[in-house]
């Protein structure tokens, strides 16, 4: 097999690569998405969620006290009333909840954290759109809440607070300068005080009290959850998670989608350790519980429930003997917020919280991605935008591969100039392939030529290109942010479509069965398949017909290939395809090797080539 052969095989394989982990990774779960945005409208009125709230309380049927189980009857069958978010907060006494950065309400009755909106943060680019709604209560028409309580010992039937307990607060309102502290009694001897304090950003502090003013010891076991009714929607891409996370003990980041979790025995999954965190995580917004975290409990994901779900992330901490007199106390932390980084940072110095940062996720490149993040976020800081910021960041890249780059193109030139001794060695040993061989490795070696080396910065750049990837995708600090022009979303494709003629036609195309996901083709998609056209002019063009086919066709493919990646992603390809022209021609003018860039652009639009 000659070099041309195997560059050819190994170019169509890594082309291949990349179609197929497209496909998988975005263009199928691209078009589910659109498919599923046409009735998504419909389908949150017609599929009611359950009500109410499954919680760790009634445990009659578990021989241990560390195995919580619902007090709701698995086998919902009957849809349950569905009430308006507005309607169902009217009709639960509640504490104004106020921060910079959150909006809501406490629940008085089960002293639930159940209401919570994101001042900082919009539905869409537009100012006045609605702000994010993150946690709603149950009844809803997507439940979502934390709620923190005790749980007794089997067949003491201590009469402990409930969902449907009211509670009474000190305060009207809660502020990150004014926690409010809630109180109930049992009318037993035993006396709860709840604290709840919240800070500027996103974590609130929960701490419990249990007086015992009786005359017999008591054991509780303090639990605390988070639970979903109804499967949310979800973006679906295979690189990135959503649905249940949570780091347990040493376990490391355990992480089950909505789906993935019914695979599990009983569909749940139980983990025990000291410190952690477990809970709910979106795209760009999670939901979880931080029990002490210098106490073991044991946690839990599962899915309860049949036609109707409710998951539910809970963990449920050792016994507490509480002596007539006595009392004690419990903390626990709610994150109910955006995954910034910095903020996830901050908590997880301050709290010592086990691995906190990855509740975003970073992907297997997180010694990669989460670096590249701290970069591009550090020349945000500088130039005051994201994508000025991915411009200069792939300047760094460049400049990091040059040395590397450099012996590349410079093997390439090398290659080019000893094109006619290879050819006359092919012709002169044409019958005898070993000693062909042979004689080429003598020219390389003599020459120092590296007939693999035009591959390896487009190797290296693989793992790059993904962790940017990743960066745009997950981090919430791209959300939204703009470059220059019509793109006002870096996160988001190019809003520009040819197929609609930039807006004149008024359909959407992308909504299309089968092909929709490849017909949406903007400004930069487009400009990014020029670029990608004109840096392979730079190179001669192949005599093999196959191989020259399948160059002429990659620039097409991989523009609607990325027509539907994030305008950010697309904009880093561009520069960075206009950065290996000007770096490779200023190669192969040092090497005094042709440049083939004019006379290949030459041919493409009919015209001649000039004589080496």
């Amino acid at each position: 097999m000659t070099q041309d052969n195997k560059n050819l095989f190994l170019a169509f394989g890594l082309s291949l690569l990349v179609m197929i982990g497209w496909n998988y990774f975005y263009g199928a779960p691209q078009l589910e998405r659109s498919r599923q945005e046409q009735i998504d409208a419909k389908r949150l009125q017609e599929a009611p969620h359950p009500a109410p709230a499954p919680s760790p309380r009634t445990r009659a049927a578990d021989a241990a006290p560390n195995a919580p189980a619902s007090d709701v009857a698995p086998n919902v069958t009957a849809p349950p009333l569905v009430k308006s978010r507005a309607d169902v907060l009217a009709t639960i006494p509640r504490l104004p909840l106020e921060t910079k950065s959150l909006t809501g309400s406490l629940s008085l009755r089960g002293g639930r954290i159940s209401d919570v909106l994101l001042n900082e943060y919009r539905e869409t680019v537009d100012k006045s759109s609605p702000k994010i709604e993150l946690l709603s209560p149950s009844g809803s028409p997507k439940p979502l809440y934390a709620e923190i309580g005790f749980v007794d010992q089997p067949g003491a039937n201590l009469v402990l607070p409930k969902s449907d307990t009211v509670w009474t607060a000190d305060k009207q309102t809660l502020t990150a300068s004014a926690p409010v502290v809630m109180t109930w009694d049992n009318g037993q001897g035993l006396l709860f005080k709840r604290q709840i304090a919240v800070d500027e950003r996103y974590m609130f502090t929960v701490t419990d009290t249990v007086e015992n003013k009786g005359a017999q010891p008591v054991t509780l076991f303090p639990y605390a959850l988070v639970s979903r009714h109804g499967k949310p929607k979800t973006d679906g891409y295979a690189v990135l998670h959503e649905g249940f996370v949570g780091v347990v003990g040493d376990s490391g980041v355990q992480e089950f989608t909505y789906d993935s979790i019914e695979k599990e025995q009983g569909a749940t999954k139980r983990l025990k350790g000291t410190g952690g965190w477990i809970g709910f995580t979106d795209k760009y917004w999670a939901v979880t519980i931080v029990p002490d975290q210098d106490a073991a409990f044991d946690a839990r994901f599962a899915s309860i429930g049949t036609a109707f779900k409710t998951y539910q992330a809970d963990a449920l901490g050792e016994g507490r003997l509480i002596a007539p007199g006595a009392s004690t106390q419990v903390t626990t932390r709610v994150f109910a917020g955006a995954k910034e980084t910095a903020t996830l940072d901050a908590y997880q110095a301050q709290y010592k919280i086990k691995q906190f940062d990855l509740l975003i996720d970073w992907g297997w490149f997180y010694f990669i991605t989460k670096p590249m993040f701290k970069l591009l976020d550090f020349l945000y800081k500088f130039v005051g935008n994201f994508g000025v910021a991915i411009l200069l960041i792939t300047v760094l890249v460049k400049l990091a591969f040059f040395p590397l780059a450099n012996r590349s193109y410079l093997s390439m030139a090398k290659m080019k100039a000893v094109q006619p001794e290879m050819t006359a060695i092919r012709e002169r040993f044409a019958d005898d392939k070993v000693k062909q061989q042979q004689e080429l490795m003598e020219l390389y070696k003599r020459e120092k030529i590296n007939p693999v080396a035009g591959c390896l910065p487009i190797l290296i750049q693989i793992p790059v290109f993904f962790a940017l990837y990743k960066v745009l995708f997950v981090t919430i600090e791209m959300r939204q942010a703009p470059f220059f022009g019509w793109i006002r979303d870096l996160s988001a494709p190019d809003p520009t479509n040819i197929f609609t003629l930039f807006g004149l036609l008024p359909f959407d195309p992308t909504h299309v069965p089968v092909f929709g996901s490849f017909l949406h083709l903007g400004v930069w998609p487009l400009v990014m398949g020029v670029s990608m056209w004109v840096q392979m002019k730079m190179n001669p063009e192949p005599t093999d017909p196959v191989q020259k086919s399948m160059f002429a066709w990659m620039p097409v493919i991989f523009t609607f290939m990325l027509g539907t990646f994030p305008a950010g992603l697309v904009i880093y390809w561009t520069w960075n395809n206009i950065l290996s022209v000007a770096q490779q021609a200023l190669i192969m003018h040092r090497a005094g090797v042709k440049i083939e860039l004019w006379d290949n652009l030459k041919a493409a639009f009919g015209g001649k080539k000039s004589p080496a």
